[in-house]
């Protein structure tokens, strides 16, 4: 077999895994939205990819992407697939954009400011609450709060800890978060919605350990998250894995066998895959890599072909509309 026909079985393989797990196996064309659906059916669209300064959009099916927002960052869509929300903190070279957090609408191309300070207030990624009436997330690194999303009213959830990454559960019962504890150091923590319990889940076994994205399984019973844990000795640079602890702190496990850089891990809709930023092999350091992607089982994973996503910082996986 020549080099040039295994390329292209290995990408038909690839796109075949990635029309499957959007929910379009019958056709890989992916349609601009129209309409925001009305059916309760669960179709896994496309991924969304902060670069840093700019939103990528991966259609299903497609290795290409295309550029959704010119600016911003962390970006996340809403559990109905209708509106992206994303950050910005920086100015732009002539000085005009200050912090602020928006809503993009994917089916009227409408964009709304929902906050917005002076430069120097530092907003964090933003989650959605699973109703979609509320974002929760962090400013100025130590208030978590919550955005009513008609109203921008905010109520505080948590203040006064370092805190960053939250995730809000899809029954809506919890939102868990990276966590810096004045005695105890960096930890997972869940913080109880309804009481405003704070309780750590999960602290790591060595100082130096880096562990980051948390994010909640689909059944809000576990949470995953990258860790380099049972990897620090590894020779694989940026090397991790994923791992998921229950939400009470017990069943701490490993998830993937291979050591590889993982960057914010992330559900598919409906639940049944498990996609990251991750670097393939070819690639010498990692750079924010390519989109890689497994059933919840974490079995064997395929990737998403097509262009490297350097420096990328969040991966999003958007409901079809």
């Amino acid at each position: 077999m020549t080099e040039m026909n295994r390329r292209a079985l290995l990408r038909t393989a690839a796109l075949a895994g990635a029309a499957t797990a959007t929910g379009l196996a019958g056709g890989l064309a992916a349609a601009a939205p129209a309409a925001a659906a009305e059916t309760t059916e669960v179709v896994n669209g496309p991924w969304l990819v902060s670069v840093g300064w700019g939103v990528l959009q991966v259609n299903p099916g497609r290795t290409t992407p295309q550029r959704l927002l010119d600016d911003g960052d962390q970006a996340t869509t809403s559990p109905d697939g209708r509106y992206v929300a994303w950050i910005n903190n920086a100015r732009s070279g002539d000085g005009s954009l200050e912090p602020y957090v928006s809503l993009y609408d994917r089916v009227t191309g409408e964009i709304r400011t929902l906050l917005a300070d002076p430069f120097g207030v530092v907003y964090g990624a933003p989650t959605w609450s699973p109703d979609g009436t509320q974002i929760a997330l962090v400013i100025d690194r130590d208030t978590l709060v919550a955005v009513d999303v008609a109203t921008a009213a905010k109520r505080v959830l948590v203040q006064g800890h370092a805190m960053s990454q939250p995730n809000w559960s899809r029954d809506g019962s919890m939102i868990v978060m990276r966590w810096t504890s004045r005695s105890e150091g960096p930890q997972l923590r869940t913080l109880e919605v309804a009481t405003g319990k704070v309780r750590p889940i999960y602290t790591p076994e060595a100082a130096g350990e880096l562990f980051h994205g948390p994010v909640f399984m689909p059944n809000s019973e576990r949470v995953v998250f990258c860790t380099n844990r049972w990897t620090r000795d590894t020779e694989v640079l940026g090397g991790q894995a994923l791992g998921s602890v229950r939400i009470d702190g017990t069943g701490l496990k490993r998830l993937t066998d291979e050591t590889r850089y993982y960057q914010s891990p992330v559900f598919s809709p409906d639940g049944r895959y498990c996609a990251a930023l991750s670097v393939p092999p070819a690639n010498e350091a990692p750079d924010g890599g390519n989109i890689i992607v497994s059933t919840s089982g974490f079995g064997e994973p395929w990737w998403i072909p097509g262009d490297e996503y350097d420096d990328s910082s969040r991966l999003d996986w958007a409901r079809a509309i």
